[in-house]
């Protein structure tokens, strides 16, 4: 059914990762809604003073700022916009101040693109859509460099969004894999987290598995030469593989 986009609900989305901005306003578009995209609180602030939104889909983490306080920030003008919050932090502790902060839901990155939807029609009291497909399989140790199957679930089959989006991760991840590069060697855990945070939700979205479960090894306990040493070589080995736009 199609719409005249006077009479979608509008949505702000707010991530500053281009793919993972990229992959969910995809998704809320999809439900179907009329989606801005910002990447900041500064930016974020600025469409909420010129749109009234009935939804507020907000990243935990932004380069100004955590995304409760901009929540607050965008309260002090509109009570009543729904607000949904989306985070790489898979720890309850995470989800339990997203929701303290005013937040109705958290989502976590990466999921499907049918999760989003469905969390956004909750948010909206519409009736449920499909089903919420499944999410990346469990990472193993022998994960392929590619999982187009799991990037076929991420973003419900469409295979000219998977390569959109892998188009736009791939070159995206030189920079980032040096900016881990030049954290780890200044010893700047704070730098390398954040990182990692971002990389490992773009990593679901795409497919990239192993670059994830690397990401994932070093992003959790003990860092060390050995964990680098692997997550550069699956980097590596994402690029060097990289599946063809045309499949």
């Amino acid at each position: 059914m199609n719409l005249p986009t006077g009479d979608l609900p509008r949505i702000l989305l707010v991530e500053d990762d281009a793919v993972s901005r990229a992959f969910l306003a995809a998704a809320a578009e999809a439900t179907p809604a009329r989606v801005d995209s910002a990447d900041s609180i500064h930016a974020a602030v600025t469409l909420g003073a010129r749109h009234r939104y009935a939804l507020w889909l907000v990243d935990a983490n932004l380069p100004d700022g955590r995304g409760v306080e901009l929540l607050a920030r965008l309260r002090a003008d509109d009570a009543h916009a729904a607000a949904v919050a989306h985070t790489a932090d898979t720890t309850r502790a995470a989800a339990d101040g997203l929701i303290g902060g005013g937040f109705s839901e958290v989502l976590v990155k990466p999921l499907p693109a049918a999760a989003v939807q469905a969390a956004i029609r909750r948010a909206l009291g519409r009736p449920p859509g499909s089903p919420v497909s499944t999410d990346l399989a469990a990472l193993g140790p022998k994960l392929p460099v590619w999982d187009d199957a799991a990037a076929a679930r991420a973003l419900a089959g469409n295979a000219a969004h998977v390569a959109t989006l892998r188009g736009l991760f791939l070159g995206e991840l030189p920079g980032v894999v040096d900016r881990i590069e030049r954290a780890a060697a200044t010893g700047d855990a704070e730098s390398i987290s954040a990182e990692l945070h971002k990389l490992r939700a773009s990593c679901g979205f795409v497919g990239a598995a192993r670059l994830a479960a690397a990401a994932q090894a070093l992003g959790t306990g003990p860092r060390s030469d050995a964990l680098l040493a692997r997550f550069r070589e699956a980097a590596r080995d994402t690029v060097d593989q990289a599946p063809s736009p045309s499949g």
